[in-house]
Parts: C-alpha cells; structure tokens; sequence
C-alpha cells in the first residue's frame, strides 16, 4: 500500500482528495500549510506527495524547492491554478515531477499518481519489468510470458524499453524510427507496423485486440502496462 502527503490549504479540497485516495487503498497523510508539509515531508516515508502551489507559510515552490535541496527524491504532483503557466514551468524546473491544473477530476490526478508511481518503480526494479503476463529481464534479454519462455528480438527488447520508459504517452512512428532504429525519416515508418505486428503475436492474449500494445489511429502507438 503506498503512502501519500497531500499538501492542501482548502478544507473542501483536502477532504475530497483524502476520501479519494483513502478508497484507493492508499494511506494518507494531510497538511494545510507548506511548513507543516515540508516538516512532513521531510521524513522521507511517503512515496509521493500532492502538493499544492499556493499555500499559506511557505508556498509549494519553495516546498518542492528546500526538499530537492535537501536530496528528497519522492515524487512531487503540483497542484496549479487555471492559468498559472509560469508556476508549472518553475515547478518542473524545481524537481517536480508532474502538475494538474485546477479544477480537475479525481480520475485525471489518480491517473498522474499511478503513472509516477511506476516510473519510480521501473527505476528501482531497474533491468526488470512486468505487464499483464510478460515478465521482461533486460540485463538478460530474457522473456517469459505466463512462466514460459518466449523469445524476443534485441531490436523487439528496444522497442519494449522505449515503450516502457514512455507508459501511457503516445509515441509515434517517427520517434521509435529515430530512438529504436536510429532512422530519422517518415519513409519507414511501415517498418514500425511491421516489427508491431509481430511484437504483438508474442506478447498479447489476443493479438487482434491487444491490451498493452495500442494503436493510436493516424499518429502512432500507446503502452498501457
């Protein structure tokens, strides 16, 4: 069960996001202003903080700020109003990691949380990763789905990676021609069809209804681990 810091100054907000996360199973620790929050954060035992922009004490920049100074590496979600550009901006520039802007549904900043959590994980598990069935070991290049061993091209290995590496982004054909196959050019981009086919013959239930694996009509592919 994950633990997260939501760092909140409206009552009605605060609330609203602690049931949210609460029915999530995740546990959840609460504060209103940015110096309670850091002093929280501080104990470096939550695995990621909501943190608002505009806080009373100390503002969320300043919070995200002190904690990168002071070497926290826990994932920080910003919490900007409509509008503030510049906050955001700064925000990332600061260490954080992602932000939402006001007025926003829950689904959209669970989905934010859930999609940084796994890219902590993947850099903790490092060489190995999981989805659905497959288990994926890239020191190895070893690949077994449901127990069994499948075998997997170094090319289909890269291809893996960059997906992986870029979850629930869409990536187009011209991106994994340039960072798989070192091509830069939109000639090829059938190439990419191809070696997906046949990714997909190997890695999905149902290759003509994939899970993982998707197509994006016109533009290129999406990775839903």
């Amino acid at each position: 069960m994950n633990n997260i810091l939501i760092v909140e100054d409206d009552p009605a907000m605060s609330v609203a996001l602690r049931d949210g996360f609460e029915f999530e199973k995740y546990n959840v620790e609460m504060a209103v202003d940015g110096e309670d929050g850091l002093r929280l954060a501080n104990r470096g035992d939550h695995d990621l903080i909501v943190l608002d922009v505009m806080l009373p004490k100390k503002s969320g920049l300043d919070v995200c700020k002190e904690l990168r100074q002071n070497g926290s590496r826990t994932p920080v979600i910003m919490l900007t109003a409509r509008g503030q550009e510049i906050d955001k901006i700064v925000g990332l520039k600061l260490g954080a990691d992602d932000y939402v802007t006001k007025p926003f549904s829950f689904m959209e900043l669970l989905a934010r949380v859930e999609a940084v959590l796994r890219r902590v994980q993947r850099k903790k598990t490092g060489d190995e990763f999981e989805f659905g069935d497959i288990r994926l070991d890239f020191r190895t290049y070893q690949a077994s789905k449901s127990g069994d061993t499948i075998e997997l091209t170094p090319r289909e290995f890269r291809i893996l990676r960059y997906f992986i590496d870029h979850a629930e982004q869409v990536v187009s054909r011209e991106a994994l021609l340039n960072h798989v196959w070192g091509y830069d050019s939109s000639a090829f981009t059938r190439t990419v069809d191809t070696h997906m086919a046949r990714l997909r013959q190997k890695v999905e239930a149902t290759p003509s209804e994939p899970r993982h694996l998707l197509t994006v009509h016109r533009v290129g592919y999406k990775f839903v681990p």
